[in-house]
C-alpha cells in the first residue's frame, strides 16, 4: 500500500492499547488495521459510554440474553450494520451475517464483511458475541 492511501486511512493508537517495546511509546496501527481496530470499537462502544462523543458506538448490549429467532437476529445484524456504515465511513459495501449454531449456546458469532472505500480491499472480521453477558469479551485466540 502506497503512502498516499495510508493518509486517508489514517493512523491511530493501536487497539487495544500497546507499548512499543523499542521505543516506549503507545504502538500505532495505520492502514487497514486502523480501520478494522476501528469497528471492532465501534462495537464494543456503548452509545452514551464516551460522554465527549455520547452518540458513538453502538446498543449491542441491549441484545444480550436475547432469543436467537431469526427475526432477532436480522434485527441485530441490521442493526450492526447501520451503526457501521454511520460511524465509519472509511468501509462500504457492509455484510453482517450472524452465526448461532456454534457448539457454544452462550455466544453469536457475527461475521462482518466490509470493503476499505479508498484501497477497494475486502476485509472482514469475526466479532464473538456473548448471549448470557452483557459485555463482550475477547477471547485470546481472536485477533483484530
Amino acid at each position: 500500500m502506497n503512502n498516499e492511501n495510508n493518509n486517508f486511512l489514517g493512523s491511530s493508537m493501536k487497539f487495544p492499547i500497546q507499548v512499543n517495546p523499542s521505543t516506549g511509546r503507545f504502538a500505532v496501527s495505520s492502514g487497514e488495521q486502523s480501520v478494522k481496530e476501528s469497528v471492532y470499537l465501534i462495537l464494543m462502544t456503548n452509545r452514551g459510554e464516551r460522554w465527549l462523543l455520547p452518540d458513538f458506538g453502538g446498543t449491542l448490549v441491549r441484545y444480550a440474553f436475547m432469543d436467537t429467532s431469526l427475526t432477532m437476529l436480522t434485527i441485530m445484524s441490521n442493526e450492526i450494520r447501520r451503526v457501521l456504515a454511520e460511524q465509519e465511513p472509511r468501509i462500504g459495501d457492509i455484510d453482517v451475517e450472524i452465526d448461532r449454531s456454534d457448539e457454544r449456546a452462550d455466544c453469536l458469532v457475527v461475521n462482518i464483511r466490509y470493503m476499505v472505500r479508498e484501497t477497494n480491499t475486502p476485509e472482514n472480521l469475526v466479532f464473538p458475541f456473548y448471549l448470557n453477558n452483557s459485555e463482550v469479551v475477547m477471547d485470546d485466540e481472536d485477533e483484530l
